[in-house]
């Protein structure tokens, strides 16, 4: 079953994943407390053995082998940050892939409900069984990757009891050979009923045939990638790499951080402490973080992380029946709708959540960006000539703006954005052109407005 903790940690809090530290279902204490109590058995052998049955020459042979060992485990000479980190992203990506290629009728549904018509039986009974084309597939495909639904259906006369298949459909489906998996039968079976449909009349157009179709399509695809997903697997000589390089970093561990007798004076072994508490947790977290690897590498097992694969069979064939055959047509009568006559209505809010009206709504990250009247003048191309215009302060600053020109000496909110205290309006001094002139001066002479703004800080 999967652990679902979201609820815990909707809200930053004081130490609120340490929470979650205390469960026991899902944990990684679940994981890993058989390879850790194994590895502080081997480590409590050795120590004893080292301290208690080896005679003083055999000690300086194992204190000489103890120290040539800890040269490589307290450097990268086994690369086990590099291959664990990678194998580990490359299985979760792998993981993230198979729960978004899970196959919902949702869509499908949805299309077969609005464009399969007809409220007699023959309706009925086209729709319940186009959805249960379509969930038999999805059965037949989790039945072949899936350890809890092979043991639910061993047996395809275990599918026929469940009502996903007929013995009719039984018979059919065994008598074609094929070496290959046949999870896409029933899809056919699909696509060949939904063509019977529109020579009926029951799907009323070629375009509605065309979406059921595609829906069909995109449902059998996420089938497919499943079970090729099932089938090729992450290599195994990576598997294998990543595997050997962190049983054998602890295998070297387990001589090279003994703790050795101090008096012998070598080169940080001063203090006796008998327990290696940071090797202990070296192991935690780099097989813990292996043992992730090896959960989520294939989710369609029985591990408590792993996905609840009957209970989505459930969910699936209860709400694809109940979407084409008890919602279908039944529609609640069309009224008007509360807020008819209102404009600019607002929802209401309840007590705990009343201060978010306080919020301004969010508008865009420039929204609010001060821009000055020489920001506002249109930049021409060098040679070009044209009169200096000026664009109208759009967005809240310009909205402002034309709010302070009304009220007169008006304060935008907090005092930060400038008041418009005048418009001067100027006209041309003259109006005298001849095409032919190209001089620059007559150019500066043409019509133009001029708007001065004194901008005034309020305090």
């Amino acid at each position: 079953m999967t652990v679902s903790y979201t609820l815990e940690v909707a809200s930053v809090r004081f130490a609120g994943f340490s929470r979650l530290l205390f469960r026991w279902k899902g944990s990684i204490y679940k994981l890993l407390y058989k390879e850790f109590l194994a590895f502080c058995g081997v480590y409590l052998f050795f120590s004893l053995f080292y301290r208690f049955l080896l005679s003083p020459r055999q000690q300086d042979v194992f204190e000489w082998f103890s120290l040539y060992c800890d040269q490589f485990t307290n450097s990268n000479f086994i690369p086990v940050l590099f291959v664990l980190g990678f194998y580990v992203t490359l299985a979760f990506n792998r993981w993230w892939g198979q729960y978004t290629s899970f196959p919902l009728p949702d869509n499908l549904m949805m299309v077969v409900s609005g464009n399969v018509h007809g409220a007699d039986d023959r309706g009925r009974l086209l729709r319940r069984t186009l959805m249960r084309y379509a969930n038999l597939s999805s059965v037949l495909i989790l039945r072949s990757i899936s350890t809890r639904v092979r043991k639910r259906f061993p047996t395809l006369d275990h599918i026929v009891d469940a009502g996903f298949m007929t013995t009719h459909e039984l018979k059919n489906f065994e008598s074609l050979h094929s070496d290959f998996n046949k999870y896409w039968m029933p899809l056919t079976w699909f696509s060949n009923l939904a063509a019977r449909a529109r020579e009926e009349g029951r799907v009323r157009d070629d375009i509605a045939l065309r979406l059921l179709m595609d829906e069909l399509n995109n449902y059998r695809a996420k089938c497919s990638l499943l079970f090729h997903y099932d089938w090729i697997s992450i290599p195994l000589v990576y598997t294998q790499v990543v595997t050997i390089a962190v049983y054998s970093y602890f295998a070297f561990c387990v001589i090279s951080r003994q703790f050795l007798n101090p008096e012998k004076g070598y080169k940080d072994h001063k203090v006796d402490f008998y327990v290696p508490i940071f090797t202990l947790l070296q192991f935690f977290f780099y097989t813990g973080w292996l043992k992730v690897g090896e959960l989520i590498i294939n989710p369609f097992g029985e591990d408590d992380d792993d996905f609840e694969t009957n209970q989505l069979i459930d969910r699936n064939i209860q709400v694809s029946m109940l979407a084409v055959d008890d919602m279908y047509q039944n529609l609640a009568p069309i009224v008007k709708d509360k807020h008819w006559t209102q404009k600019g209505f607002s929802v209401p809010y309840t007590l705990s959540t009343a201060a978010e009206t306080l919020r301004p709504a969010f508008k865009g990250s420039t929204y609010d960006m001060r821009t000055s009247v020489e920001d506002l003048e249109l930049h021409q191309l060098a040679g070009t000539p044209a009169n200096k215009q000026y664009l109208s302060l759009q967005g809240s600053v310009g909205d402002g703006l034309h709010g302070l020109l009304q009220k007169g000496n008006g304060i935008l909110c907090e005092g930060s954005l400038p008041s418009l205290m005048d418009i001067l309006p100027c006209t041309n001094d003259q109006e005298e052109a001849d095409e032919g002139d190209t001089d620059a001066t007559h150019h500066k002479n043409q019509e133009k407005t001029l708007i001065k703004v004194e901008v005034e800080q309020v305090y």
